[in-house]
């Protein structure tokens, strides 16, 4: 459990950082949090590329555990930002799970597909399971989310729709773009730690 230790702290410290900028806005359609919640998909593909799909899931679990404890310490128990909370958890958990296992079955191949096939698949579905259970549908109680569902035009410049689908397209973009990036972290970072094994 120690050789996963690295990889635990830096789930937990991304898991933290992102629920923390999230809160603070960077443009119209962005908080901080979407530039840090996509390193936690390069942290779970490393450790599925040096330790295995096993080890992943270790980290990504610990970071839900995390995200979990956080989340309730800062919704207090208010209904609408619990929805948020679960909203977060299950969005992190169900689109890590899927990272791992996406990861683990193209791992064979060149040394880019399994990282950028799963991160991609992994951030789209985290997306749309976020915004769609913590945005669209507006609940009785949701005051503090009903703001969501204001229309406006998509992304300041297209046709209306509601707030959360640009929120969620822009959101979603950066994910697409880090993933993109994080290929060259990844491969640093796994050559290192492998040497010439990583070579594929």
């Amino acid at each position: 459990m120690i050789r996963f230790l690295p990889g635990i702290l830096a789930m937990a410290a991304i898991v933290v950082a992102s629920n923390v900028l999230v809160q603070f806005t960077v443009a119209t359609w962005l908080t901080w949090g979407a530039f840090t919640y996509p390193l936690a998909f390069l942290v779970t593909d490393v450790m599925n590329r040096v330790h295995g799909a096993a080890a992943a899931r270790r980290v990504l679990l610990a970071g839900f555990v995390t995200g979990v404890v956080w989340s309730l310490i800062a919704a207090g128990m208010d209904a609408t930002t619990l929805r948020i909370a679960i909203a977060s958890g299950a969005a992190f958990l169900v689109a890590q799970m899927v990272d791992v296992q996406v990861f683990d079955t193209l791992r064979g191949g060149r040394w880019w597909r399994a990282p950028l096939v799963s991160t991609l698949l992994g951030s789209a579905l985290d997306t749309v399971l976020f915004f769609g259970i913590a945005f669209a549908a507006v609940l009785p109680a949701d005051t503090n989310t009903g703001w969501a569902n204001e229309a406006v035009p998509l992304l300041g410049a297209g046709p209306l729709s509601p707030l959360w689908v640009s929120l969620a397209l822009a959101d979603w973009m950066v994910k697409l773009g880090l993933a993109i990036l994080a290929l060259v972290p990844f491969r640093i970072i796994v050559r290192n730690l492998l040497g010439h094994r990583a070579e594929s």
